[in-house]
């Protein structure tokens, strides 16, 4: 299948597990979905199972090692132990050989990583998994399976930014009393929103040192990323993934 080969994807310096946030480089997904484009629903199978192995390869995982979820924009928290399909907005597991993934095109994906209890989460934090604090739900599914906050890693990758956010009253009252209102914006006499700030927030409120949440700073709207709203609705998704690599059978990654 025809495509270009290279797959640019975003890493986050901190984080120790095998992960990363993908762009549109490297798919032979084609039209509004052109690139790397991970969600089947609208697009051609076999391109999105192409644009999948590559990024399991790129990982050095087998196709088969994803564990995702049919999100909502909700807080349901899955803790998993082996590849799948689930319900919710956020994936936990301390399971090697599973590869989290959750799917983007505006909204912001959180990875998450214990690396001293061995445990990792994945979320999906548009504004209502945000102002439902869905990264601090992650990080409370993290501990059950052994992890501290004190040293969980988090890295908040790329999504729609504030200058480029705007919403509703309603929206903006919900932030203001989930005590996120630091993170209402004007823009031009607009309300807009900073997700990428409320998730920091949320995670430095969870426990975590402010050093151990690492934010990527750019915008979906960008034309290296898939974004919702800039393509009217009609355009693909980026996948953010973390995983534990499977141990031998003499015990070592």
């Amino acid at each position: 299948m025809a495509g270009n080969t290279e797959l640019l994807m975003l890493h986050a310096p901190h984080l120790s597990a095998r992960h990363a946030f993908t762009t549109r480089a490297g798919g032979v997904s084609a039209g509004a979905f052109a690139g790397l484009n991970l969600d089947d629903r609208a697009d051609d199978p076999a391109a999105v199972q192409e644009n999948r192995r590559r990024l399991a390869q790129a990982l050095d995982f087998p196709e088969g090692a994803f564990a995702r979820l049919n999100q909502v924009h909700g807080t349901q928290v899955q803790a998993v132990t082996a590849p799948g399909v689930w319900e919710g907005d956020a994936l936990v597991t301390a399971t090697p050989g599973v590869l989290l993934a959750i799917g983007t095109a505006d909204c912001y994906p959180l990875l998450l990583e214990d690396p001293v209890a061995g445990v990792v989460g994945a979320a999906h934090a548009g504004w209502k998994g945000t102002v439902g604090l869905i990264a601090a739900q992650t990080v409370e599914a993290m501990t059950i399976l052994g992890a501290e906050p004190a040293n969980i890693r988090a890295a908040v990758g790329p999504g729609i930014c504030g200058e480029r956010y705007e919403v509703g009253a309603d929206v903006a009252r919900q932030f203001r009393e989930a005590d996120l209102g630091d993170f209402v914006l004007n823009v031009g006499g607009r309300t807009h929103l900073d997700l990428a700030g409320a998730n920091r927030a949320v995670l430095r409120r969870a426990g975590l040192p402010d050093a151990q949440v690492w934010v990527s700073g750019r915008c979906s709207t960008e034309p290296d990323f898939y974004s919702y709203r800039r393509d009217a609705g009609t355009t693909g998704r980026m996948w953010a993934v973390i995983g534990l690599p499977a141990r031998s059978a003499g015990g070592a990654p």
